[in-house]
């Protein structure tokens, strides 16, 4: 086959630490066609900026342009802009693809007709915590069947992890909607398979991802993500089941029994139900790490679980008041 130039663009925002080698993992694929990395530099708090800039002026394939406003959205519109090829490729500024990420990504797009494909989030941990996490983010007890989480076999999908797209797909319908400081993929894979696209899941792409350093971290990103998939929610009808409404519904039993129990103590079986349940699960999960590691785990668990729900039950209705869809249906009302 002729294989395809291919623009990867990346976000970078606060990523001294991990910027040059994601880059140079980049640089360094095993791709046989020609390749560009855009990277969109937000206004960091570290020397990001010094490290694009060098890693520019080392390799005449890199492309630094400014992301004013530091939004994940917002700098892949504008990598997106600045990029010359017809296949573009996400990464993220701290994401290290193995050497044939691109490669397998260019040939599942030419045999599927696909209009994104992409793989899996390869949660690993260095630390005991980080170690517990992954254990629960790549478990359907922490994620649901997410199989860019999970794994699982290759095909449609209705989302996955950063994306290797047909610009012809991202032009269709106008790129990222930069209202969305969250779930910003879930979304636009949502409005490419309206426009009658398919977006393709592809075991064989593995991405190594680095959990959140602590519970307090995690407590937040969880927390986000549920107020940002309730907006998607309320935005493309039909797009939320059973999986989305489970954390939700476990907040408010818990709480429910919690508060309950001073009035009917029966009621205090509901959260130490729940609580037994992570527990019991919580322990074949755990196989491998260490005592720490595996105390972790339940932790872990809840706090995903509690966050996500939590975030989902207090998203308010004007957020994301300012998308596309949001403004569309305003002016059709």
């Amino acid at each position: 086959m002729t294989w395809p130039a291919v623009s990867v663009v990346m976000p970078i925002l606060n990523e001294e630490r991990h910027l040059a080698a994601a880059v140079r993992h980049v640089l360094s694929q095993d791709y046989p066609g020609d390749m560009e990395v855009v990277l969109a530099v937000g206004p960091s708090k570290d020397r990001t900026q010094e490290v694009a800039d060098a890693l520019a002026a080392e390799d005449p394939r890199v492309k630094v342009v400014p992301n004013p406003t530091g939004r994940t959205p917002a700098g892949l519109n504008a990598a997106i802009a600045a990029s010359s090829h017809g296949i573009v490729a996400r990464v993220d500024g701290h994401a290290m693809m193995p050497a044939d990420y691109l490669r397998v990504a260019v040939e599942t797009l030419e045999q599927t007709g696909a209009d994104n494909v992409g793989g899996i989030m390869a949660a690993e941990g260095e630390t005991p915590w980080e170690q517990a996490v992954a254990k629960a983010m790549t478990s359907k007890v922490g994620v649901g069947n997410a199989r860019f989480h999970t794994g699982g076999e290759g095909g449609p999908a209705d989302t996955v992890y950063l994306g290797v797209f047909r610009r012809s797909a991202l032009d269709r319908v106008g790129g990222y909607d930069e209202a969305f400081l969250r779930a910003q993929d879930w979304e636009m894979n949502h409005r490419i398979r309206q426009t009658g696209g398919t977006v393709w899941f592809q075991p064989r792409m593995r991405v190594s991802y680095r959990p959140r350093p602590n519970a307090k971290a995690l407590a937040k990103q969880y927390f986000h993500y549920g107020r940002w998939r309730r907006v998607v929610a309320r935005q493309h009808k039909g797009t939320i089941n059973l999986r989305y409404l489970a954390p939700p519904t476990a907040v408010v039993a818990f709480a429910a029994g919690l508060l309950g129990g001073f009035l009917f103590w029966p009621a205090w079986l509901v959260p130490a139900a729940y609580l037994v349940a992570i527990a019991a699960v919580s322990v074949p999960l755990g196989s491998g790490l260490g005592l720490k590691g595996r105390l972790c785990v339940p932790v872990a668990l809840v706090t995903m679980h509690m966050s996500w729900g939590s975030g989902f039950l207090t998203s308010p209705r004007g957020l994301g008041s300012d998308s596309r869809t949001a403004r569309a249906q305003h002016q059709d009302a």
